[in-house]
């Protein structure tokens, strides 16, 4: 959330910082396995979209039904998260998404 906030007003220092937390939070949970990843399932019904979207694409390898059903329905909106979640669903198609390759 503090990303997608940083962004929206225009401070991006602070919105790769916390880019770079997330990042850093999901190897922690990969190091646990399916288990780990399994542990962001539960943001998949977040009441913010941004949130919802960024748990589905990192979701997208192991639970692909229900990340790319939860991409789809975000990408029919508008703004940032709309675009986020099609650009995913995009490179997912591609074959070029990378986020957590087995």
């Amino acid at each position: 959330m503090e990303q997608t906030d940083a962004i929206l007003r225009g401070d991006a220092r602070v919105g790769n910082r916390h880019a770079r937390q997330r990042s850093a939070a999901f190897k922690k949970l990969r190091a646990y396995g399916d288990a780990g990843r399994d542990a962001l399932v539960v943001l998949l019904s977040h009441p913010r979209m941004d949130v919802r979207g960024m748990a589905a694409v990192y979701l997208l390898r192991h639970r692909t039904t229900e990340a790319k059903a939860v991409l789809q329905e975000i990408a029919k909106g508008e703004g940032l998260a709309a675009f986020e979640a099609s650009e995913a669903l995009k490179r997912w198609a591609e074959g070029t998404w990378a986020l957590d390759l087995e």
